[in-house]
């Protein structure tokens, strides 16, 4: 019985490699790329598919396999050129005509048309990955790139639907199953044609005469002397093959009729050389594109003061390094934001300045409004871990020694419960933390108004993962990770007690209530709208000395309608946690941040502030956790 001849369909070596690479590539970017998507607001549902999304490391991951991404398109392109198999995605009129032919016309032009819809996607995604990486980017190349990602999917089904409506297992099987790339048909060469003419000219009623066409082949001949050698050398070759195949004798070098063939018969390895070279010069240039803040050395005298005025003298002697960030929260909708860097030091501390655009104020943290129910807790996603509205703008610094903490990949871990053994997280987030014991990644984190008002950054650290605590373990608290303070106190507390996520939509009692009952004047025009900003002169704290322990007789004279504070400010800062001085202003829309600290402040917590340091930046715009980010660290140079 005869094998039917679909079941003999095979592929070329090349394309079957290509294929397979390019596949392997795309499902690791897919997986990684929705990973990293989950981390951003509103896609925590992307945690369905859980169990196969990986959870470590994917930042790196997934720009390892762009690059990946990269080689594989640049090499099928020039393969495609180099083995002449354009004719198998040529779209042009014959193959529109297709769709509206017989079946299988009909399903062969939808492939191809398949096909450059995946091209133009696929250039899409590493156009715009390229920007993301680079950090030249805004919030619409993030969402060209997470569209690209779904229409990518619909390609890949739709091209496995169309290989199985042209062929059905067969046909799909066939990338399976390579074979030696078939011999190309030669090049058209006028030639031959007129070779052909002249042997028909002598039948009559043929319109040239055998000197016409003798003139004819000596003026072709002329204009082929005329083309580069190469390609007058192949067509040498290949009209000597077609002579001889008439019995004429071919008296022509053999090693010119040797080269045509020889090109041909590698265009794979030539494809995979010519791309290991491109690619190796585009990471060569990737390295020169790295920023670098250098720190320049003043005298004591002339170190900036802090006061959040930017106008210090030390600030106009620095260059600026200017980081994009984005993939955050509010920003007015774009969750982006650049951050202006500069920094001096006087051999003993260091001194930043940094600015970034906030449209907003923003200094509600958690405030409790009266009714006449009681303290309802002013709050928009709290209770998960994850308050989006009712929050003040905060700064955050990450220092490491690590270069390859691309968006803090090696302290971040993804996944609503990234670590085994572990309590998982309430907001559907990953976890902040070191991977090996003793190793401490230094940050600093600047609240507008929990501490903003007493001068200080908290200085914390992301260090192994934590032991749980009862309440972390029962899902009444959120569990952390491997973020903490370092030892010492701070100058600040909330003005409610932590409860279990259910009570917060309840009623809850503030812990202490202004002296002068309903007097809140120093929050300056209430205006309870999370998108909108507050007044140079407002404050939205209060200190023990202007506010009482809550009871029964002081709340019966504050009247309904009254707002206080989520903030209590007392004590001072002491210990590790006292490290980081600064002092903030916001004007036009724009914040302004001055920080010191010592180059080395001798604790195991902390990063030394030395050349080969690399630094991080994120800004939150009265968002929880919802930060901006860029990929690739600064590298910090001190000079002596």
């Amino acid at each position: 019985m005869a094998m039917p001849a679909s079941r003999g369909r095979r592929s070329d070596y090349g394309t079957v490699l290509l294929h397979g690479c390019l596949v392997i590539a795309l499902v690791v970017a897919i997986l990684t790329g929705l990973r990293i998507a989950a981390e951003s607001p509103g896609r925590t549902w992307i945690n369905i598919f859980d169990l196969v999304l990986p959870r470590h490391f994917v930042w790196v991951t997934h720009m390892q396999v762009g690059v990946i991404l990269i080689a594989v398109a640049l090499a099928y392109a020039i393969y495609i050129l180099l083995a002449r198999l354009f004719g198998r995605i040529r779209l042009d009129r014959v193959c529109l005509a297709g769709l509206f032919g017989p079946h299988h016309a009909c399903w062969r032009a939808i492939n191809i048309v398949i096909y450059w819809l995946l091209y133009l996607t696929l250039l899409t995604e590493l156009v715009t990955g390229v920007l993301l990486y680079l950090d030249f980017s805004n919030y619409i190349v993030i969402a060209l790139h997470w569209s690209g990602l779904w229409l990518i999917c619909a390609c890949v089904i739709g091209h496995i639907l169309a290989q199985w409506k042209l062929g059905a297992i067969p046909q799909l099987l066939r990338i399976l199953r390579p074979m030696r790339l078939p011999p190309q048909p030669p090049a058209f060469d006028p030639i031959d044609l007129l070779d052909l003419l002249e042997r028909n000219s002598a039948r009559p009623g043929m319109p040239y005469t055998q000197s016409a066409m003798q003139d004819l082949k000596n003026r072709a001949r002329a204009q082929s002397q005329t083309e580069p050698p190469p390609a007058r050398a192949q067509a040498t070759a290949l009209h000597a093959s077609n002579r001889s195949r008439r019995g004429a004798i071919d008296e022509r070098p053999r090693s010119i009729r040797s080269k045509g063939p020889t090109l041909q018969s590698n265009p794979f390895m030539t494809a995979s050389a010519a791309t290991i070279v491109a690619v190796s010069l585009l990471l060569a240039g990737e390295r020169e594109t790295s920023q670098t803040l250098r720190i320049l050395r003043v005298d004591a005298s002339d170190v900036p003061k802090l006061d959040g005025d930017t106008s210090d003298p030390a600030w106009r002697m620095t260059k600026p390094v200017f980081v994009a960030t984005g993939h955050g929260d509010n920003f007015d909708g774009k969750g982006e934001t650049t951050v202006e860097i500069r920094a001096v030091h006087d051999g003993y501390n260091a001194y930043f300045l940094f600015s970034w655009d906030d449209p907003t104020r923003s200094l509600k943290q958690l405030p409790l409004l009266k009714t006449s129910d009681g303290w309802k807790l002013l709050h928009h996603g709290y209770e998960s871990g994850k308050e989006h509205a009712y929050n003040e703008d905060k700064f955050a610094v990450l220092l490491t020694t690590s270069d390859s903490v691309l968006a803090g990949d090696r302290t971040f871990h993804a996944s609503a419960q990234p670590s085994a053994g572990k309590p998982g997280t309430l907001s559907g987030h990953g976890l902040h933390y070191t991977d090996r014991p003793g190793v401490f990644v230094d940050v600093w984190e600047w609240k507008a108004t929990s501490t903003n008002a007493a001068g200080f950054m908290d200085d914390d650290h992301f260090g192994p993962p934590a032991e749980a605590t009862a309440e972390q373990t029962e899902g009444r608290l959120p569990y952390r990770g491997g973020f903490a303070a370092d030892p010492g106190t701070a100058s600040y507390s909330d003005n409610f007690e932590h409860d279990e996520p259910a009570a917060y939509s309840k009623v809850i009692n503030p812990r202490r209530l202004p002296k002068n009952a309903g007097d809140m004047s120093a929050l300056g025009k209430i205006d309870l709208d999370p998108d909108h900003g507050e007044s140079d002169e407002a404050r939205w704290f209060m200190t023990e000395e202007e506010s009482m322990p809550f009871s029964r007789a002081l709340n019966a004279k504050v009247p309904v309608g009254t707002v206080v504070p989520g903030v209590i400010v007392s004590g001072s800062y002491t210990g590790d946690r006292a490290d980081v001085r600064c002092a903030a202003r916001w004007a036009a829309g724009r914040w302004a941040l001055e920080v010191t600290r010592k180059l080395d402040t001798g604790s195991p917590y902390d990063i030394p502030i030395a050349t080969g340091t690399f630094m991080r930046v994120a800004a939150f715009d009265h968002s929880q956790i919802n930060h901006t980010r860029h990929v690739r660290p600064i590298r910090l140079e001190l000079e002596p």
